[in-house]
């Protein structure tokens, strides 16, 4: 789950879902928005162990994010 905030650009979420989760820029942008519209968005499903290096990575790049 990523987070909505104040301080990472459209451009910055977009690159960083492409690189970490491996997204295609459209499905990049679509999340980008539901997340700043909604607040949050579901951008990855699967097994524990896949999504935890992909979570850490997206926080170290400053994006809030969270398995849930």
């Amino acid at each position: 789950m990523v987070y909505n905030d104040d301080f990472n650009t459209f451009d910055h979420v977009i690159e960083s879902l492409i690189k970490v989760c491996k997204h295609e820029v459209e499905q990049a942008e679509q999340c980008t928005w539901i997340i700043h519209f909604n607040g949050k968005c579901q951008v990855k499903r699967g097994d524990y162990e896949k999504l935890e290096p992909m979570c850490t990575a997206l926080l170290e790049r400053g994006i809030t994010a969270e398995i849930q």
